[in-house]
């Protein structure tokens, strides 16, 4: 049972408006447990909608790559929900496999998969720098720049700071996992 319960429906209008502006156009499930969370302070939700959606729908980062930050971020932050809702949509969509899923649950990723790129390598050391220092050293910078201008470096550095905070938020309020999110490695529901 979350900390803050999720809204349930049925919900006032201009609610029910937000929280259909946060999912995907089509989609066949109920707005996230986190969205609805977000909801019990609207003005806080309607500021963080903006950096949110930019970053998955507009942003600069090829989307395999942003999944693949977003993979590692979270399962170092140990948020399996987070984890999980995007394992089971955007990053299969994106075109990482079940494999390198798995992988960015492991301690040491490349070892875990040899399927990733230099440029996933990289992706994976920085977003393990960054989570241990809050900073990147000289090698993992180094390691980045072939591959990505400025604005995209910028925009990887906020990436992985938005989904530590997103995990902050979901381990936080100890969000249960969406019925049809992909199971978090090591998990009893992973097998």
């Amino acid at each position: 049972m979350p900390r803050i319960e999720p809204l349930t429906p049925p919900y006032s209008a201009d609610i029910e408006r937000s929280l259909r502006r946060w999912m995907p156009p089509g989609t066949a499930h109920e707005p996230l447990a986190l969205f609805r969370v977000l909801h019990r302070n609207p003005e806080l939700a309607s500021r963080m909608f903006a950096l949110g959606a930019g970053l998955l729908g507009h942003g600069l980062l090829p989307a395999a790559d942003r999944e693949l930050v977003i993979a590692r971020t979270t399962a170092r932050a140990g948020c399996g929900y987070e984890w999980g809702v995007h394992a089971a949509t955007l990053a299969p969509q994106a075109g990482l496999t079940p494999e390198q899923l798995r992988a960015t649950a492991a301690d040491d990723p490349l070892a875990a998969s040899a399927t990733w790129s230099p440029r996933q390598a990289a992706l994976l050391a920085a977003a393990d720098e960054l989570h241990d220092t809050a900073r990147l050293s000289p090698a993992a910078w180094g390691a980045l720049r072939p591959h990505y201008d400025d604005a995209q470096l910028l925009e990887l550095l906020v990436l992985t700071g938005w989904y530590r905070t997103i995990a902050y938020l979901a381990n936080g309020v100890e969000l249960d996992a969406e019925p049809w999110a992909a199971p978090f490695p090591g998990t009893e529901e992973d097998g």
